[in-house]
């Protein structure tokens, strides 16, 4: 199979050398690809940090709750006591409520977004540090091209002799291994100079 590439932009000066120049034989393309969601989901850096967000989310639902439980205490407090108050005082009473829920509202709301932009950040960090690694292994491996395969993306069908994901997962692996938090901080420069 031959693909031509620019056909159309390309200015014909000698027919015998401008369609030779323009194509490019299929089976001299070195391409791989790899299962996005594994290499993520079986990247170890991936795997702490997700922990490390689960259990910041735990200990903020254990507060939230602790203080959602403390409100309501106070509220059926409130409604069991109220015939005894002045009619100021249940109002008063009333407001500091409302602004107690609020407060409860609003510390939720916080919390969603704190750990929202966290699962981001990893996600970002995640797809720089893969990015680094794959520009290395394509280059090492005489690789031109390295397809990203998700269910629903834009590869519909690739021969698995192409698929590297394995590869990819145990390498990424090794050298997050035997660099550590030290390795992805170095990455993260070099991801950005290369936009």
């Amino acid at each position: 199979m031959v693909f031509l590439i620019g056909a159309c932009n390309t200015p014909a000066t000698d027919e015998s050398t401008s369609g030779q120049e323009n194509e490019v034989d299929i089976s001299d393309l070195k391409v791989a690809y790899i299962v996005t969601d594994s290499v993520i989901n079986n990247y170890e850096y991936f795997k702490e940090k997700s922990a490390e967000i689960a259990e910041k989310g735990n200990k903020y639902q254990s507060e939230l709750t602790n203080r959602a439980q403390g409100f309501e205490q106070e509220v059926a407090s409130f409604q069991s006591s109220n015939a005894n108050m002045t009619m100021n005082q249940a109002r008063a009473k009333q407001e500091e409520l409302m602004a107690k829920e609020k407060n409860l509202m609003t510390f939720r709301e916080n919390i969603m977004t704190e750990l929202s932009a966290d699962e981001t950040k990893l996600y970002n960090d995640v797809y720089d540090m893969i990015q680094v690694y794959l520009n290395d292994y394509a280059g090492n491996n005489d690789l031109e091209m390295i397809l990203s395969y998700t269910r629903g993306g834009g590869v519909w069908y690739a021969n698995k002799t192409l698929d590297i994901t394995d590869d990819v997962i145990a390498g990424i692996n090794e050298d997050y291994k035997n660099g550590g938090d030290a390795a992805v901080e170095e990455e993260k420069p070099e991801t950005e100079e290369e936009e």
